[in-house]
């Protein structure tokens, strides 16, 4: 190969940029990664945005799918300072009647608070928790003819259906109301086909792994990530805000950990007339508006599992959350929106100061929203937890556009990086042989615009990182880092 400055670039340091870096770096190569903000991370960093001595993650909180992910599982993070925290009840969704359906890691414990569904539950959660260890790999990438096919096959057959369907497999509203808060994680209508993979994935990892925190906050994740690429040899810089590709470094290959509105940007012109056409009609999804609240003391929530509980899911009814999803996806504003709470303080001292509390909340809105939705968020914590508002010493919001100017890879507020609908789960960002590669030779997308998606997990930086060690390195296929 001709002299390059260096073998590899990597745009944006996210935790799917980060997982690039790191395969290839770990290939020999050497890599650079270039960062538009003063720091890393992406959608891993934490800062105090309330008060001072209160820590709160900007976007990604709790971390289900960093636990469990097959490449990160196979790095020495812990090494490099990253420690997990495991909340003594991963998830709790609480109801109007006051009682709550919980996610325990215990299938059983977690069955028990089913009612009618005990048994029905129990056998859900043993098929997927057996199953996954066998799919995971092929469930979190591209599409591909699966190692284990009768495994992948029968997970896809419980992962195709909408979330609706829940209402089917279970009898009781707490089974119902469990499964669809973490349906929503989706971000789209649960009447749309494959929501409930993404359910099914959490609950799976919940029971696997646990919903862990990381101590000290999100941006723990990323800077590990970081210290074992450095440790590599791989290079770093930040304020490096990337417009062309004349600004980078000459290189065999670039990886972009952006979405394709940018991508177009930056590379459109060198695309063909097909790619470039697929990606400007690739569609981003909801957005989301964000509080986060500096506490005098923990959120009063009814029930007890709830105030042990690191993670939230706020809607009542499978029912209730269906209609407040439809609304928010054709525009409208419910007035009990979906909300996803996470209290990292409970189980994470360093988050506040003695004494005091840190929580973290969103709900859904229109892509592109700036309506301030504080009032029907506050109502609906305020709704399971009486007097949570004589709590609050101080808050900070940010509507869909604060939040793509915080990461310009959340398009309209989306922090899925384009909606995760049956038309782009496995075709994103285009319909191709490989989603990584874009149509002009060395330049790659490892965004959560790829395969599988949006999530904690570095998978879509660590498949596009090998099909360029493929194309570009002739480091094949059968080089394969997770066992």
């Amino acid at each position: 190969m001709t002299k390059k400055e260096y073998d590899a670039v990597v745009v944006g340091s996210g935790p799917n940029g980060l997982a690039a870096a790191i395969t290839l770096q770990q290939a020999g190569l050497s890599v650079l990664i270039v960062e538009g903000k003063s720091t890393i991370g992406g959608g891993l960093r934490t800062e105090e945005v309330t008060l001072p001595g209160f820590k709160h993650d900007i976007c990604s909180a709790i971390h289900p799918l960093a636990a469990g992910s097959p490449f990160f599982n196979t790095l020495p993070l812990a090494d490099f300072g990253l420690e997990f925290i495991y909340p003594e009840v991963a998830s709790a969704h609480p109801f109007d009647t006051g009682q709550a359906a919980v996610l325990f890691q215990s299938i059983q414990k977690t069955a028990q608070t089913l009612g009618v569904d005990q048994q029905a539950y129990e056998k859900l959660a043993g098929f997927l928790t057996k199953a996954w260890p066998k799919v995971a790999v092929d469930t979190l990438g591209p599409l591909t003819f699966p190692s284990h096919p009768l495994d992948f096959a029968a997970f896809g057959l419980r992962a195709l259906p909408p979330a609706t369907w829940f209402k089917h497999l279970f009898k009781g509203t707490q089974a119902q109301g469990l499964l669809a808060g973490m349906a929503a994680h989706a971000i789209q209508p649960l009447s749309n086909l494959t929501t409930s993979a993404i359910g099914l994935v959490l609950l799976t990892a919940g029971h696997l792994r646990g919903w862990p925190i990381p101590k000290g906050g999100s941006g723990q994740i990323a800077q590990a990530l970081a210290m074992y690429f450095q440790s590599l040899g791989g290079k770093i810089e930040t304020n490096f805000y990337v417009e062309s590709l004349q600004q980078l470094p000459s290189s065999h290959a670039v990886l972009f950990d952006i979405t394709p509105r940018q991508l177009l940007k930056i590379a459109g012109h060198t695309f063909s007339p097909l790619y470039r056409w697929q990606l400007e009609r690739y569609r981003y999804g909801m957005g989301i508006f964000k509080i986060d609240w500096a506490l005098d003391a923990p959120i009063p929530f009814t029930d007890e599992n709830c105030r042990k509980a690191g993670t939230l899911h706020l809607g009542n009814t499978l029912q209730e959350i269906t209609d407040t999803e439809k609304l928010s996806s054709q525009g409208g504003y419910p007035d009990k929106p979906f909300v996803l709470l996470a209290q990292q303080s409970q189980y994470d001292p360093s988050r506040a100061p003695e004494g005091k509390h840190t929580a973290w909340a969103y709900c859904h809105v229109p892509n592109g929203s700036t309506r301030d939705r504080t009032e029907a968020i506050e109502n609906q914590v305020e709704r399971f937890a009486p007097g949570f508002r004589d709590r609050i010493l101080a808050r900070h919001v940010m509507n869909t556009a604060q939040v793509q100017q915080h990461n310009p890879n959340y398009i309209g507020g989306d922090i899925n990086g384009g909606i995760l609908d049956i038309t782009q789960l496995f075709t994103r960002p285009a319909l191709r042989f490989s989603p990584y590669r874009t149509s002009t030779k060395g330049l790659y997308i490892c965004s959560s615009s790829t395969p599988p998606g949006g999530g904690v997990h570095g998978m879509c930086g660590y498949h596009a990182a090998r099909k360029a060690l493929q194309d570009v390195f002739q480091i094949g296929e059968n080089r394969t880092l997770i066992p």
